[in-house]
């Protein structure tokens, strides 16, 4: 059955799909499908941003993002910077290092797989965050599907970059235990609504879902479409989370007396160190950060 959401626009990562063989195989696995579609590939970082905002700008309102994480991350900041209405659809065919998204809302993570469910009308209406933080001594903005994070989570991240893609859930893992050995918490005040906690921040999580860093289930009870963030404070020592490394995958670390948990649909922090901020794989800037809720912003196409 075809889309009733009109022409995909199917965004391809460069990184993801570059051969022609690759370029190929899923021009076939789209066209077995049905839909109208054209296939738009990047040429660089951030491209599928611009990609996806002339895309809106155009009347589109049917997206296809290929890739991982990253690629989703810049197509929903094109879409989101460009003004997407509520009504505007997001397909996700999983092709990157790290596909941690779609695992909340249990999509297949095989391409072959994943194509079967860009037609047909059925849609999961989400939430998307906004974060706000500090950049070369100005304020920045991005908008963020996923998971952020200030803090120890945020250096995992910057760490993680310069480790090769290939190596998967392991470059996390990796960074995680390089970071882990020097890393120093900092004191800090965290505003969540009308809440407030003051005291040791080793990692704020920021969840709109569930998984992140190659399947740890860092926020098993995040719901995207609750108009709410699952909020961690994170304040344990080093040993704290040398216990729980394991659990995380399953999302048994909780409850745990290391771990402070929130609902909340605005968040702020200031600490001193400043902290790493990272949203849905990707390094930003530092704190003071603010991260704010937006309602069934888009439709996810499941």
């Amino acid at each position: 059955m075809s889309s009733p959401y009109g022409k995909a626009i199917v965004i391809v990562n460069s990184r993801a799909g570059s051969s022609e063989r690759d370029k190929s195989s899923l021009n076939s696995l789209i066209t077995g499908t049905g839909i109208d579609f054209e296939i738009r590939s990047t040429e660089r970082r951030g491209h599928a941003v611009e990609l996806a905002k002339e895309s809106i700008e155009q009347g589109y309102r049917y997206l296809v993002a290929v890739g991982g994480d990253g690629t989703i991350h810049e197509v929903v900041n094109g879409m989101m910077q460009a003004g997407a209405s509520p009504d505007t659809v997001l397909g996700i065919i999983p092709a990157g290092s790290g596909s941690d998204f779609v695992k909340t809302f249990g999509l297949p993570a095989k391409a072959e797989d994943a194509v079967n469910h860009l037609s047909g009308e059925q849609y999961f209406a989400v939430d998307v965050g906004i974060v706000s933080y500090s950049q070369d001594g100005d304020e920045q903005k991005r908008y963020f599907v996923n998971i952020a994070e200030a803090g120890l989570g945020g250096e995992v991240v910057r760490r993680a970059e310069a480790l090769p893609r290939r190596l998967g859930r392991v470059r996390y893992l990796l960074s995680f235990w390089m970071t882990l050995a020097r890393y120093k918490s900092g004191q800090g005040k965290v505003l969540l609504d009308k809440r407030v906690y003051e005291g040791k921040v080793t990692n704020l999580v920021v969840a709109n879902a569930q998984f992140f860093g190659g399947g740890m289930r860092i926020a098993p009870k995040a719901h995207p479409a609750d108009g709410k963030f699952d909020v961690l404070i994170q304040r344990g020592t080093k040993r704290d989370y040398v216990a729980g490394i394991t659990k995380v995958f399953k999302g048994e670390h909780l409850p745990s007396p290391a771990i402070k948990e929130y609902h909340a649909r605005y968040v702020e922090v200031v600490c001193e160190p400043s902290l790493q901020v990272e949203a849905d794989g990707e390094v930003l800037g530092f704190t003071p950060a603010t991260f704010e809720i937006i309602p069934n912003a888009y439709r996810l196409k499941i």
